[in-house]
């Protein structure tokens, strides 16, 4: 398998354009994991195309874990950790495949782009970073934003529509986590066992809501092109997800933020390629807003950190 790691000798600017590539590449890739849900849903239970998503990541990454020899580099805290990140992960994907059986992919995308959003909040009350005015006043707009995408959706479908934000919350603390072990453990290693972790919940999610009749959580044995669609899922998310890491890796998240902007645009391209569907006036005014105030919140954090690392330090007493 190809190493993504970047050469030794590269400089700083040419590890930036490689993070940046990797980026572009997961965002526009990464709505095909919704096309193929969206597909399976039709036939398969939300949960059991998590499960599988899950399953198969672990599949995929486990001879690379072992050649890397980082299977077992772990202890109680950082399975604790991966726990946590895998049921975050969870209830994220689980929330949102859900939406999908009901409401059109660029549309569950937009209202989930409010992520960001929620992650500055949640910074500013659990990591105590500093959040000014301009920045909750940005999150106020996006917020708006988002309720232009919601309120039509939820006159089609229901409370269902306000599952992309709880999908949302879900993926801002699992970012939160991760976080606080990205930094010393291996991309292949957290991805491997946030799907270990992910596919156990799955399994016992199904056990419970099995012979329940639930459209959630009451498995069956997939049919036809339903094996095709639960594949894309999960070769689609392993691939996004481990060039995403690598991304991380290789340049600052300050930089790589706005580009995941660009998955709204891939995610309407395939939905219209696949379903027909476009968003109309109204939500595409709700998505402008949703994307400006998001883009400028991470204007706003690039501006406070390029603030704070030339601000002058007192001199040792």
């Amino acid at each position: 398998m190809t190493d993504l790691s970047l050469p030794r000798t590269a400089a700083g600017h040419d590890r930036i354009s490689y993070g940046l590539t990797l980026m572009v590449i997961a965002v526009l890739i990464s709505p095909l994991i919704d096309i193929f849900a969206k597909l399976a849903i039709a036939t398969v239970p939300s949960a059991e195309i998590t499960a599988v998503r899950f399953l198969l990541q672990v599949v995929f990454i486990l001879p690379v874990v072992l050649v890397r020899r980082t299977l077992f580099d772990l202890t109680w805290r950082k399975s604790a950790l991966h726990a946590l990140r895998g049921g975050l992960l969870v209830l994220t994907m689980l929330s949102f495949i859900t939406t999908l059986k009901v409401m059109e992919v660029a549309d569950a995308i937009a209202i989930f782009f409010v992520e960001p959003i929620i992650l500055t909040i949640l910074g500013s009350i659990f990591l105590k970073e500093t959040i000014g005015w301009r920045r909750y006043t940005a999150c106020a707009v996006g917020f708006f934003g988002a309720l232009l995408v919601i309120q039509p959706s939820m006159q089609e479908v229901g409370l269902i529509a306000l599952l992309p934000i709880v999908a949302a919350f879900g993926l801002a603390v699992f970012l939160l986590v991760t976080r606080m072990v990205a930094q010393n453990e291996d991309p292949w290693s957290m991805q491997f066992h946030a799907g270990i972790w992910g596919g156990l919940f799955c399994l016992v999610l199904l056990s419970f809501g099995e012979g329940s009749g639930s459209s959630v959580f009451d498995p069956v044995w997939p049919e036809g092109n339903a094996w095709l669609y639960l594949l894309g899922v999960g070769v689609t998310a392993t691939i996004s997800g481990v060039l995403g890491v690598y991304a991380y890796r290789a340049a600052p998240a300050s930089v790589l933020a706005p580009l995941q902007y660009l998955e709204i645009v891939s995610a309407t391209i395939f939905g219209w390629l696949v379903f027909g569907d476009l968003p109309d006036a109204l939500k595409w005014l709700g998505i402008a807003i949703i994307i400006g105030s998001g883009l400028y919140i991470i204007w706003r954090e690039r501006k406070a950190e390029k603030t704070a690392s030339i601000a002058p330090v007192s001199p040792a007493i």
